[in-house]
């Protein structure tokens, strides 16, 4: 008997006290969940630019000279420009020899070898692009990719961007309160993203000349970069 009425008591006290979270479930304010989108352009101020020197020769002495003598002319191509040395890194030579396969004999036969070396520029003045680039050419360079260009002030620009997108966010916030008769309050949650700034193509612009003239160096012409940043908030809802 005793036993029976302990058990059924415990059961009439659970049921009539509510529980700590279906009491703070109660207590929880509305909120309103929205997005934002800030996007930010300026100009590049900067370019990477590597510059490749590649030889094949039959032998090792002869090819490691062609490319040392080559990435020379380039650095001094840099030193010529006026490129800080702090902007200009010269990778070690690689070395490969190069085989064909001997279909009568059923064997790799050595030809000679491929020696290669890099010389990667930080460009900060952007009219020395083209001299750079078509220069480098004539000095020995046999593998030039195009310029990648980047903003010194890319971690400043990226922050800016977020800051557009908190407006945004907010802007589309207050809108939703509103239109249900209601404003907003305190942030609850806060999450950003960013996307990698979309890259400016440059295109090659010569200037004209008059018949007959030596062809001028080429100028690159970039388009604008674009940092966007992404958030998503929730806000309280107050009641009017």
């Amino acid at each position: 008997m005793t036993m029976r009425v302990v058990i059924l008591s415990g059961l009439l006290a659970a049921l009539a006290i509510p529980t700590g979270s279906a009491l703070a479930e109660s207590e929880r304010p509305g909120t309103v969940s929205v997005s934002g989108q800030g996007e930010v352009t300026a100009q590049p101020d900067m370019a990477r630019v590597t510059l490749g020197v590649e030889a094949r020769r039959p032998g090792l002495p002869d090819a490691r000279t062609t490319v040392t003598a080559a990435v020379d002319r380039l650095l001094a191509l840099t030193r010529e420009l006026g490129i800080d040395a702090k902007y200009v890194n010269a990778t070690g030579l690689q070395v490969q020899p190069d085989y064909t396969w001997n279909q009568e004999a059923r064997k790799q036969e050595l030809q000679g070898y491929v020696v290669s070396r890099q010389v990667q520029v930080e460009l900060r003045d952007l009219d020395k692009l083209g001299t750079l680039m078509e220069r480098a050419v004539s000095a020995g360079a046999n593998q030039v990719g195009g310029a990648t260009l980047d903003s010194t002030r890319r971690k400043e620009l990226e922050r800016q961007a977020m800051a557009l997108a908190v407006q945004d966010a907010r802007l589309n916030a207050e809108t939703l309160a509103r239109a249900a008769g209601a404003e907003i309050g305190a942030v609850r949650a806060l999450n950003a993203s960013s996307s990698p700034p979309q890259m400016p193509m440059y295109r090659m612009a010569a200037a004209d000349m008059p018949a007959g003239a030596p062809p001028a160096e080429t100028t690159y012409q970039a388009g604008d970069m674009t940092f966007t940043a992404r958030v998503s908030v929730e806000y309280e809802l107050v009641s009017k």
